[in-house]
């Protein structure tokens, strides 16, 4: 241990002072786990079965202790992985500058003890305190039979993961203060979901917003870049960065996605590309509205009504069948609950029949087109497939060749299909707009990057795609009628629900615009898409 460090474990009768160590349930240690005598041999027999409370409460006591105390190779030789966790903790103390620190156990539940970190982290004689929670498990060692902390870098902090490091020192770029498209201010505190966002903005752009770098602690991933701040011992000079975020629309979105434990939107302008807002329910970490990849469900009928325009195999007027099964290689597909109707395309796709998509397409399987048909159109109308250059990481959308009934599960937006809120507000913008501009959230100038793009909608296409939204969010029998109620016109609206795995309840989807705005939403088994998602794009759409 350093000399001068004031180190300590709190709630037990563990105690780290400056003038040496004195850990004061050593004893109590050995005797638990069956340590070795001064000669070398076992003192009591290996134990089986599953981790007493003492053993947990000792050991995880010890462990703390020792980490505290920046005693790492003691600390690592507690864990289950001691050549990797000694030299994390010594890090810890070298790399991040912990001067001084208590860590206060919790009442264990099982095997899992939950603490608390009150550290002091000094650089270049700046001070700051630093606090946190995070919780470790006790586990009993294969081979020697002891209680030992199962080691994960998330007992170091939460956030930490696997290749990523704790830094403390001069930040490797200077913050930003993120502005509005007309220049206002847009803190984290009251727009939880644009932290992350931030992040990645600050990392690409901080040096180009004529900030000063501050001293900071941070996660750094393998690659040697910054992921997360967690400690702003100085905070510099942040540089200004005017978004595409409206502030109006923005703090909407962090309104409606918290209504639900798991939801993602993102709002687009289809005259632009400009992104006016991106929410998160959970805000911090993964960002799910730019990067998920899941199955759209029904949203994507907007595409694959699209392709049988394009192949001339029904518009808005044409006359299809919706029963409520069919077949398709030997699959059976069906509607909610089995539900039929007569009438054109339009109906269908208001009342979002999936039979009826998948029928009219089946002689598509002759012309030998049927596998690429919908990626294609994807890519070609709607820029999905190719790459965004959005200003921050995002994943693009895919829509794969397919074969067997993968193909016709690709109609209704399942099967191998992978899309995230801000793909399908931009399916929903270039529906309005008549042509795709790609999403951006920083001006393309900023630093001159290369746009996506796509061929603009044949005018019938376009005209069809918006007739049918526009019966879809206004029609008595529409199924975004309900959450579209109150959105002023001209609207229209998709609804989406996509089945993923074995989770009970399917994903709830909901894309649409009104004016000159277009949002996209998921609820995490949120089950219908107008009973959840819905409401939050309505939300959105309202305040644009």
């Amino acid at each position: 241990m350093r000399s001068g460090v004031k180190v300590g474990v709190v709630g037990g009768v563990f105690a780290v002072v400056a003038s040496g160590v004195a850990y004061g349930g050593y004893n109590l240690w050995n005797g638990v786990t069956g340590g070795s005598s001064g000669d070398g041999t076992r003192t009591a027999a290996a134990r089986t079965g599953p981790v007493t409370t003492e053993e947990v409460t000792a050991t995880a006591r010890d462990f703390l202790a020792a980490w505290a105390g920046g005693e790492a190779d003691r600390a690592g030789q507690l864990t289950n992985d001691p050549v990797t966790a000694g030299p994390a903790v010594a890090a810890y103390h070298q790399e991040v500058g912990v001067s001084a620190a208590e860590i206060t156990p919790g009442t264990p539940t099982g095997a899992v003890v939950p603490f608390t970190v009150k550290a002091t982290v000094t650089y270049d004689g700046v001070s700051k305190p630093w606090t946190y929670e995070s919780k470790l498990t006790v586990v009993r060692g294969e081979s020697t039979g002891r209680p030992l902390v199962r080691w994960t870098p998330t007992v170091l902090h939460p956030k930490l993961t696997p290749g990523a490091s704790l830094r403390t020192g001069t930040a490797k770029a200077p913050a930003v203060k993120a502005l509005d498209h007309e220049g206002t201010a847009l803190p984290p505190e009251k727009y939880p979901s644009l932290v992350p966002v931030l992040d990645a903005l600050r990392q690409r752009y901080g040096a180009k917003a004529g900030g000063k770098a501050g001293i900071e602690t941070w996660i750094e991933n393998a690659g040697g870049t910054p992921t997360s701040t967690l400690l702003v011992l100085s905070a510099g000079k942040p540089g200004e960065l005017r978004t595409t975020i409206d502030a109006d629309v923005q703090a909407a979105a962090e309104k409606a996605v918290k209504e639900f434990p798991t939801a993602a939107v993102a709002a687009v302008e289809p005259s632009t590309g400009a992104i006016r807002a991106v929410a998160n329910n959970p805000a911090s970490g993964f960002n799910t509205a730019f990067q998920g990849k899941q199955a759209p469900g029904s949203t994507m009928k907007i595409v694959t009504g699209a392709m049988m325009m394009r192949y001339g195999i029904a518009g808005p007027g044409t006359r299809v069948e919706c029963p409520p099964t069919v077949q398709w290689d030997g699959a059976t597909f069906q509607n909610l609950e089995r539900f039929t109707t007569n009438g054109d395309l339009t109906n269908a796709f208001a009342m979002s029949c999936n039979t009826a998509f998948i029928k009219a397409i089946k002689p598509l399987q002759a012309k030998g087109v049927h596998n690429t048909a919908l990626g294609d159109t994807a890519r070609k109308w709607f820029g999905i497939g190719e790459v965004w250059s959005v200003g921050v990481q995002t994943s693009d959308g895919s829509v794969p060749e397919s074969s067997g009934t993968e193909t016709a599960a690709s109609y209704i937006g399942q099967g191998r299909i992978t899309m995230n809120a801000l793909n399908m507000a931009s399916v929903s913008a270039t529906v309005k707009n008549g042509g795709f501009l790609q999403p951006y959230l920083i001006p393309q100038d900023v630093d001159d990057r290369k746009f996506a793009t796509a061929e603009p909608l044949p005018d019938d296409v376009a005209r069809g795609l918006r007739k049918m939204m526009n019966a879809a969010a206004t029609a008595p029998q529409g199924t975004a009628l309900a959450a579209m109620a109150g959105v002023p016109s001209p609207k229209g609206a998709k609804t989406g629900s996509a089945e993923v795995g074995d989770q009970a309840t399917s994903n709830s989807w909901f894309t649409g615009y009104s004016g000159d705005l277009a949002a996209a939403a998921v609820v995490q088994a949120g089950g219908h898409g107008g009973d959840a998602a819905g409401p939050v794009v309505a939300r959105v759409l309202k305040a644009g």
